[in-house]
C-alpha cells in the first residue's frame, strides 16, 4: 500500500500543476504581483530603518535574512498545506469530503498532493533572491554549523507552518466551519516579519506557546546571530530545531482525532 502512495502522488502533482499552467501568461503575471506586493512590504521596512537605523537592534541586512526566512519557511509550507485545507470546510459542508474517505488512498494525502499549490513561486523567488543578498550583505561570519542551522531551522519552520495550517483547517472536520481561524492565524504571522522584542511580553508569549510563529521567523534567526531572544533564551536555537517535528506529530494526532469525529455530510 505504501509503495502503491508513493507511485500515485508524483501523478497528482503533475495532473494539478500541467492543469495551473494551462495559462501561463496569466500564472506569470500572477506570480510578478505576488513579487511587487511583497516587495512593497519589504521596502516599507526599508523606509524605517533608513529613518532609525536599527530595530529593536536588528541592522539592515539583519532584517532582510529575517523577512526571506520567514517569507520562504511560509511559501514551502503553505504549498503543501494552505489553499488545499482551506478549501476542506467546503468540501466538509457540501459532503463531498465523504468521497475521499472511500478512496484507497490516504484523504490528507490526497488533498495535499492533488492541490499542490505552485502559486507560491513568485513567493520563492523574491525570498531566495533577498537571502541570497542577506547572507552576502550581514555583519556575520559564516561557517559550516551555521549555515547547516539555518538550513535546519528552515524546514523545521516549514514543517511548523504546514503543521499549523492543516491542523486549522483539519478543524472543519469537527466544526464545519474553520476558515475564520486562518484570519487570526495571519493576523499573527505579519507580526512574525519584525523582531519579536519589539512586542509588549503578552504578544511575545502567544507567539511562542499558543500560536507558535515566532519559531518560523525571528527566534531561529535571532538565535543565529546571538541576539536575546525573550523566554526562551539560550534554549532558543535547540526549540528552533525541534518545533517542526513536533508540532507535525500533534498535527497528526489532530488530523486522526478530527476524522474520528467527522460525522459525515447527514450530521
Amino acid at each position: 500500500m505504501l509503495i502503491h502512495h508513493l507511485r500515485v502522488l508524483p501523478l497528482l502533482v503533475r495532473m494539478h500543476v500541467r492543469s495551473q499552467m494551462e495559462y501561463r501568461g496569466a500564472f506569470w503575471l500572477d506570480r510578478l504581483a505576488q513579487i511587487l506586493s511583497y516587495g512593497s512590504v519589504f521596502a516599507t521596512i526599508g523606509i524605517l530603518l533608513a529613518r532609525f537605523d536599527t530595530l529593536g537592534g536588528w541592522t539592515w541586512p539583519e532584517l532582510a535574512l529575517l523577512f526571506s526566512f520567514q517569507l520562504l519557511a511560509y511559501s514551502l509550507g503553505a504549498a503543501m498545506s494552505f489553499v488545499q485545507l482551506r478549501d476542506l470546510e467546503e468540501l466538509v459542508r457540501l459532503g463531498t469530503f465523504d468521497t475521499l474517505l472511500v478512496k484507497p488512498f490516504s484523504p490528507w494525502a490526497y488533498l495535499v498532493f492533488s492541490g499542490l499549490n505552485i502559486g507560491y513561486t513568485g513567493h520563492v523567488i523574491l525570498a531566495v533572491a533577498l537571502m541570497g543578498w542577506a547572507v552576502l550583505s550581514v555583519d556575520f561570519t559564516w561557517s559550516v554549523w551555521s549555515a547547516s542551522f539555518l538550513v535546519a531551522a528552515l524546514i523545521s519552520a516549514t514543517l511548523l507552518t504546514a503543521a499549523l495550517i492543516t491542523m486549522i483547517g483539519a478543524t472543519a472536520l469537527i466544526w464545519v466551519r474553520s476558515n475564520h481561524l486562518f484570519s487570526i492565524f495571519f493576523g499573527f504571522w505579519e507580526l512574525t516579519r519584525y523582531p519579536l522584542n519589539i512586542f509588549p511580553g503578552g504578544i511575545q508569549t502567544i507567539l511562542i506557546t499558543a500560536v507558535p510563529l515566532a519559531l518560523t521567523s525571528s527566534v531561529p534567526v535571532g538565535a543565529l546571530f546571538g541576539k536575546p531572544i525573550p523566554i526562551l533564551g539560550d534554549w532558543a536555537g535547540l526549540v528552533s530545531l525541534v518545533a517542526g517535528p513536533i508540532w507535525v506529530l500533534i498535527a497528526i494526532v489532530h488530523w486522526r482525532y478530527a476524522t474520528g469525529k467527522y460525522k459525515g455530510a447527514g450530521g
